[in-house]
Parts: C-alpha cells; structure tokens; sequence
C-alpha cells in the first residue's frame, strides 16, 4: 500500500493530522526525503507531519521551503539528543515568517 492510499484511509476515517516517517531515512540522519513528504501533502486535505531524518538545521529549511505544500511540522529525535540540531535556532527557523517580495 502506497503512503497516499493509507493517508487518505485515516484521513476519511478523521485523522486530524498524518504523520510521514520514511523508515529507511528514521535514525539515519540522513536528511528527511523532502519531496515524498511534500508530494504526501500536496495529496491530502490533512495535515502532514514530517519524521524521519532530520540530522541538521539546513534540512529544516528544506522541510520549511516546502511548508506551504500542507507540511505543518516536524519530529527530531537523534539531531537534538546529539545536539547536532539546537532547539533555539529550530525554533527561531520555523517561527520566522518568510520575506515577502513586493
């Protein structure tokens, strides 16, 4: 079964968000893969929650580049217990608005 077919299934059954984790990327700081997360969330009305892979700031922004695409957060695990990831720049990333151009 294809990711998108089980997120649509939880998402009729009235999930109120999908969390996406790519099992070969979890653990293996790696970088999350980007684009199945973003393709997963272009698919469904649901919130996506990306997981898996997250190993430095740079692939937050990554995640947040495509953020408009329906990707609403994010799970660290190893990048923060390794301290590779510090919560405060995570944070001030994700919470800083995006420039606007006129």
């Amino acid at each position: 079964m294809l990711a998108v077919d089980l997120g649509r299934r939880f998402e009729d059954a009235g999930a109120a968000a999908i969390i996406y984790t790519d099992i070969e990327r979890d653990g293996a700081m790696v970088g999350p893969n980007v684009d199945a997360t973003a393709a997963l969330a272009r698919a469904l009305s649901t919130p996506v929650i990306a997981s898996g892979g997250v190993s430095c700031i740079e692939d937050l922004a990554a995640l947040k580049a495509v953020a408009d695409e329906g990707i609403e957060g994010v799970i660290m695990g190893r990048a923060l217990y390794d301290g590779r990831v510090d919560p405060a720049a995570a944070q001030a990333l994700l919470s800083a608005q995006a420039l606007l151009s006129e």
